[in-house]
């Protein structure tokens, strides 16, 4: 495939070109949607779906309990459906886990440290309570269990790994979107859980279906697993891949027809940070000239710039600011050269975006 196929294929996997019919389905399609900054992780679930939802359509959704917001893979967060947290959960848990484990060494975060913030967890939020993170913390505190410095964060993470709580419904905040979540029992939130008979090839296919054209290295990076079981998944889907290249590692597409293009798709897009389009990669020079990557973000796991999109391309990078009040000023743009897209192409790409946080 050509470079201009690969990214008008990958427009359309991503759901970019091809919108869902609702927010629910964009999740469902992505599967797990980076989301470390929250607003992002809802403007990239909007940008994927009909309709042009508002930030406070995707806060209905979290609300409904249709999606979740967790740290699925590379103890990262992700935005995911909730009745596939716990079986992608199953599946990235473990590595997460000794990745953190030098971390937990130095706060002193042991077996019996998480099983007491496991209890006391459980019991702040049995019969269907709610707690802000720092209401939280303050239970753990009250129990007995240090929060001081790093500490509250990392127990929230573990507890999520064990699948003992999650991110859900958003706690209002006046004068802008919101920027905080409910944490929530698992075990009482998530009422209609899936388990697929193969996850781990579950997996692999609802990753190329979301983003084709792609191999198992760039699985591999996405999930967090080694390269080996990242090719046996491969193997395991494979009846449901197609193979578009193999040069020495194959390069995979659905069986059957690629999502539609819409007539009303826009060539230019203002896209988040932390962008699965551009992130979820093991090559990220595909949809962005290696000249232009460290303005992006220096390095292939740290930060990641909202993005100008055009025609498939990485061309620029954006900033806005989501302070209360603020939010509604106009997004400011910086291309990476002029001429790669016209004035009201970019304008009207920061429209949306302003139209859907401003609702």
């Amino acid at each position: 495939m050509t470079i201009s196929q690969v990214l008008e294929r990958r427009l359309r996997s991503h759901r970019l070109s091809a919108p869902a019919r609702t927010i629910a389905e964009a999740a469902e399609h992505m599967l797990a949607t980076q989301g470390q900054e929250f607003w992002g992780g809802r403007w990239a679930l909007a940008a994927r779906t009909k309709g042009d939802p508002s930030v406070r359509d995707i806060d209905a959704a979290f609300d409904r309990g249709e999606i979740v917001r967790s740290w699925t893979m590379r103890g990262t967060i992700h935005v995911i459906p909730a009745r596939d947290l716990a079986w992608v959960l199953g599946i990235t848990s473990e590595r997460q886990f000794r990745s953190a484990a030098q971390v937990h060494r130095i706060e002193a975060i042991d077996a019996a440290e998480l099983a007491k913030a496991e209890h006391l967890a459980l019991q702040a939020l049995g019969g269907g309570n709610r707690l802000t993170r720092k209401e939280l913390f303050a239970v753990f505190e009250q129990g007995g269990v240090s929060t001081a410095h790093q500490r509250g964060y990392h127990l929230l993470v573990a507890l999520s790994l064990r699948s003992v709580v999650c991110q859900g419904p958003v706690v209002p905040r006046e004068g802008g979107p919101t920027r905080e979540q409910y944490v929530v029992r698992i075990d009482e939130w998530v009422t209609e859980p899936v388990s697929p008979a193969d996850p781990l090839a579950e997996m692999f296919f609802r990753f190329i279906a979301s983003h084709a054209p792609a191999g198992a290295r760039d699985f591999a990076w996405w999930s967090g697993l080694p390269l080996g079981l990242s090719r046996a998944a491969a193997e395991a889907a494979s009846d449901r891949l197609a193979v578009v290249s193999d040069d020495g590692e194959p390069v995979y597409v659905p069986v059957g027809p690629a999502p539609r293009r819409t007539a009303a798709a826009h060539e230019v897009l203002a896209l988040p940070p932390y962008e699965e389009y551009y992130i979820s990669y093991s090559d990220r020079t595909v949809a962005c000239a290696p000249e232009f990557l460290a303005r992006i973000g220096p390095a292939m796991n740290g930060i990641v710039r909202p993005l100008l999109l055009a025609r498939g391309e990485v061309v620029g990078v954006w900033t806005h600011s989501l302070a209360v009040d603020r939010h509604t000023d106009s997004p400011v743009p910086e291309l990476f050269a002029p001429g790669v897209a016209t004035d009201a192409e970019i304008g009207a790409a920061l429209d949306r975006y302003r139209a859907f946080i401003t609702a």
